[in-house]
């Protein structure tokens, strides 16, 4: 196992080299420059003005010295320093990557841990009251598009009701509160924006484990285990999910490097100061070293989620062994 996590290591980093290229290639291609921003805020910016600008960002030079300077940089974990305000890309990242971890962890734990659950009660008593009244809900939940549901919850529940906060992290007297009123209000500020991620992973999660387990339990060795007088409960959680837990696992891998992409939507829509903010407002100011470093981040979060999932096979499945 060792010998094949290492060989999938060395296999990355080609594979990592050909990711980020292209992303550099199509990021300078695309219309819009770093400099646009400065010239919109001022009209009567002289073309000497330009060029300074062009060549304080490194963006007079040939693209692919712009890219062979940005490569040696991120080896060492160096993205270089943010366009909009000077800092380093990595300090405004290692500012805001533990919300976005937390809320994406939190998720992750509510979709699969819940989702499981739920597929497993359903598919105990596939047709049962609980069973139809699960597909419903999931599959609204499924559909519902999460923008979408994030501006009406927030209208419901924190205009309308003023039950959860709307927007932020912690309120703005924060700070005069105690240990418990801090943690409480913390919890409400990102009660909705957990919810928000987790709700379609988790109809998914609910439904596939439903499918998964209803196959499993047609299998000979299902019955041979009922056949010697195994209690339902035992031949579902003992027999039936380890083999069921297959297709999950594939989910689990892909849904790692998908935490950055669905945090862009729910932390620019609740005003959160984490990582997918961050890349929208990159984007928005075509801050090409920040975008950079997020798009590369995202690309190893896929690799290594393909990566975990392959590993995962093998620990679910004793049949499943990488020796060479």
């Amino acid at each position: 196992m060792i010998t094949y996590i290492l060989k999938r290591l060395m296999g990355m980093i080609p594979l990592l080299l050909g990711i980020i290229t292209i992303s550099f290639i199509v990021i300078h291609l695309a219309p819009g420059k770093p400099t646009a921003l400065q010239e919109a805020m001022n009209p009567k910016v002289t073309l000497q003005a330009r060029q300074q600008l062009e060549k304080l960002y490194g963006l007079d030079k040939p693209l692919h010295t712009q890219y062979g300077q940005w490569l040696k940089m991120s080896l060492r974990f160096d993205f270089g320093r943010s366009f909009i305000d000077g800092r380093k890309v990595m300090e405004k990242i290692r500012e805001r990557l533990p919300l976005t971890l937390f809320i994406n962890i939190a998720s992750l734990f509510i979709i699969f841990t819940f989702g499981i659950l739920i597929g497993l009660k359903s598919a105990s008593k596939p047709g049962s009251f609980f069973d139809t009244s699960a597909a419903v809900l999931t599959f609204i939940c499924f559909a519902a598009p999460g923008f979408w549901l994030a501006l009406l919850l927030k209208d419901l529940l924190g205009i309308r009701l003023h039950l959860l906060p709307v927007s932020g992290v912690n309120s703005l007297d924060f700070e005069y509160f105690s240990f418990g009123a801090k943690i409480l209000d913390i919890a409400k500020h990102l009660a909705l924006p957990i919810f928000i991620s987790s709700v379609s992973g988790l109809a998914a999660i609910s439904r596939y484990t439903r499918q998964n387990i209803l196959e499993v339990l047609k299998q000979p060795f299902i019955r041979a285990a009922r056949a010697k007088g195994l209690s339902p409960n035992f031949v579902l959680i003992k027999h039936a999910l380890p083999n069921a837990l297959l297709p999950i696992i594939t989910i689990l891998g892909l849904s790692i490097p998908g935490l950055l992409g669905g945090s862009v939507i729910f932390e620019s829509i609740f005003a959160l100061p984490g990582i997918g903010r961050l890349f929208y407002e990159a984007v928005m100011a075509r801050d090409y070293p920040m975008i950079m470093a997020e798009l590369s981040i995202g690309a190893v979060l896929t690799l290594l989620g393909n990566m975990a999932a392959d590993i995962g096979y093998a620990l679910a499945d004793p049949r499943i062994r990488y020796r060479k």
